[in-house]
């Protein structure tokens, strides 16, 4: 039992089944339960049903540490909890948690976003180069022919000098694409309805229209939230206004990109693409871009997996470290940004 004197805040984890264990290494449940009083091994995977262990932690709880397969707080969850004051995420987005009731309740939140932005940008940083270079193309032709080539007779017009990108979504992912590819020679377009001109300047960007960001770049990076007015944003007309050779990113959502129609431009072989996310999430097995030489498919795997998951932790864990100061967090989540954000 802790002393009397102990003013630490009540901590309690909260998240699906095996994610503190690839999240949390032995440091960082040293720290937590240095920060809080909290039992670091205790792990809440069902707030709405919980085990009489974990309902008795949830209801002395005054700060929930959360991260990927988090119970939705709703307002019946939260009833149980008449302490909580605040939700340190260990991930990104908080959408699938974080409910009116919460905003309702004034509970403070904030999430590792940032740190979870990173793997994501580099992954994208990766994903322009190679496709500047032809280096798929170059792979499965290399495979192909095992023996000598004119290599710069057939990938002539490649390369990442003076290449023009078009960056869709100046989300907080979108942002650090474009600061990771200031040190190169390329161009740089952006398409964002909430970004000024002023704002495009400071960021070292061209703003433009969706349209002409296609028609003008040789590699398209998706960086878009998930929303109603999003959904197939990318679209048959932007598609076939994209040149022939040119290639499309998509990490951010499978919704943003009319798939039926990118799959036209696909088989054809006239466009390219690196896609880590689709519609539905897994595509069918029968699917063509498992297949189609043209495309790289990846199991949504460019935010954060393996050691990077720790990076995140540390986020959240610096914010827990703020909020058992008594000092605000230093990237909350405002409910206001939630609507156009990921």
């Amino acid at each position: 039992m802790p002393h009397a004197t102990d003013n630490r805040p009540t901590a309690l984890l909260a998240m699906g089944p095996g994610i503190a264990g690839r999240l949390l290494a032995d440091r960082h449940r040293t720290r937590l339960a240095t920060l809080t009083r909290t039992d670091p091994h205790l792990v809440a995977h069902d707030l709405a049903d919980p085990t009489p262990e974990v309902a008795a932690a949830l209801a002395d709880a005054e700060v929930l540490f959360t991260c990927w397969g988090a119970t939705p707080l709703t307002a019946e969850v939260l009833a149980t909890a008449p302490r909580l004051r605040a939700v340190v995420h260990a991930a990104g987005s908080v959408k699938h948690h974080i409910t009116d009731a919460c905003w309702e309740r004034g509970i403070a939140v904030t999430s590792a976003a940032g740190a979870n932005a990173l793997p994501v940008a580099e992954f994208t940083l990766a994903a322009i180069l190679f496709a500047g270079k032809r280096i798929l193309h170059s792979a499965h032709r290399y495979r192909a022919l095992r023996a000598d080539h004119d290599w710069l007779a057939e990938l002539d017009g490649s390369g990442n000098y003076r290449r023009t990108v078009g960056i869709v979504g100046a989300s907080r992912i979108g942002r650090r694409v474009i600061e990771l590819l200031r040190p190169f020679d390329l161009d740089v377009l952006l398409y964002d309805p909430y970004v000024d001109g002023p704002e495009a300047a400071r960021l070292g960007v061209r703003l433009t229209s969706l349209d002409e960001l296609c028609a003008s770049s040789s590699v398209v990076s998706v960086h878009a939230p998930q929303l109603p007015e999003t959904h197939h944003m990318i679209g048959a007309a932007q598609l076939s206004a994209m040149a022939t050779g040119a290639t499309l990113i998509n990490t951010a959502r499978g919704s943003l990109i009319d798939e039926e129609a990118l799959l036209h431009e696909l088989t054809t072989g006239r466009l390219h693409a690196v896609l880590d996310v689709t519609e539905p999430e897994l595509p069918p097995a029968h699917s063509p871009l498992y297949d189609l030489p043209n495309v790289l498919l990846t199991p949504h795997v460019a935010g954060s997996l393996g050691d990077e998951l720790h990076r995140m932790a540390d986020q959240a864990l610096d914010e827990m470290e703020r909020f058992a100061a008594g000092l605000p967090f230093a990237d909350p989540v405002r409910a206001g940004a939630l609507p156009r954000s990921a």
